[in-house]
């Protein structure tokens, strides 16, 4: 077998009742002219998902959890299982084009320094939906349109990882369950001292929201938790404590504003009372372990947050 033919990357792609999708994403994989290992992880799905699963012809490799950990969750099962040097996560409602997983390799290959390549993402009528992760001035990790300038992270829809790096950074935080794993990761990353670059070539589609409902109380819920959780493990404890006050005070101040007749604030979800201290009430419980991992994180970081922060953050 000749380095072009050897396998060097695990693709991982995580689903949850996907019987409407999970097809054409495996078939996108079958197309890949680089060898891969596909791992396919199953989150207990009930609609007839591990069937298809089980019948499709690339006959892909599967983990079935007992129960739904989440997409965090299952690539972190989904970790202890690779033994390639590269790893890739990938949505089970994406389907990558037949040179993606290639342009990644061939990113990580050309940059030594990088731990992660992100893809380029882009709606079924061919918009880029995402070129990598931004990180915004208040804390949120953003989807990049344009990554010419590169890109604070990888989006964790289509992306590949360098795994001893991944492994040594502190895996993926399984408890997220959706949502800021990966910009959690990133920042992990570039504190370890690495780089996170995007592969312009490495294109896939993506239904994006095929399992989750953008815009959903769920999708607030976990969004605006994970956020905090990020910031409170990875980010300067200036910031990280600014926004989770900021996040209090919007959240007692709503009810307030509406009692005295002022403006009540958006009709999203995440300006919801209730969803607010839904997200203070688990932050607040996690907090203990999250400033144990914080202090780890700390003392493995070659790079300093603040650094780390001016560098990108409203970049």
């Amino acid at each position: 077998m000749t380095a072009s033919e050897r396998v060097r990357s695990t693709v991982v792609v995580v689903t949850w009742r996907g019987r409407d999708h999970i097809e054409a994403c495996l078939d996108a994989l079958a197309t890949q002219d680089r060898p891969h290992r596909t791992l396919v992880v199953d989150n207990a799905s009930d609609d007839g998902t591990a069937d298809l699963i089980a019948a499709h012809p690339s006959a892909p490799e599967v983990l079935r959890l007992r129960r739904n950990t989440g997409y965090a969750g299952g690539i972190a099962a989904a970790l202890d299982r690779i033994r390639t040097p590269y790893v890739a996560w990938l949505n089970d409602d994406a389907a990558p084009a037949s040179g993606w997983l290639a342009a990644l390799e061939g990113a990580l290959d050309a940059d030594g320094s990088a731990a992660a390549a992100s893809s380029v993402l882009r709606t079924p009528d061919g918009r880029v939906q995402s070129a990598g992760v931004r990180l915004t001035a208040d804390g949120h990790g953003a989807d990049a349109p344009d990554a010419s300038g590169g890109v604070f992270g990888f989006c964790g829809g289509a992306a590949l990882l360098r795994t001893a790096h991944l492994r040594s950074a502190g895996g993926v935080p399984a408890h997220f369950f959706c949502y800021y794993e990966d910009t959690d990761t990133a920042w992990r990353l570039r504190l370890a001292g690495h780089r996170i670059v995007p592969a312009l070539d490495a294109a896939a589609s993506h239904l994006h929201g095929a399992t989750t409902l953008p815009g959903s109380a769920l999708f607030h819920r976990w969004n605006e938790r994970n956020r905090l959780l990020t910031l409170l493990r990875c980010a300067p404890a200036a910031v990280a404590a600014r926004e989770l006050a900021r996040f209090a005070a919007i959240t007692f101040a709503l009810p307030l504003r509406r009692a005295t007749g002022g403006r009540s604030g958006p009709d999203a979800a995440n300006f919801r009372v209730a969803l607010r201290l839904g997200v203070l009430a688990e932050v607040v419980v996690r907090l203990p372990a999250a400033l144990r991992a914080r202090r780890q994180i700390g003392r493995a970081a070659r790079v300093p947050r603040q650094e780390i922060w001016e560098a990108w953050a409203g970049a």
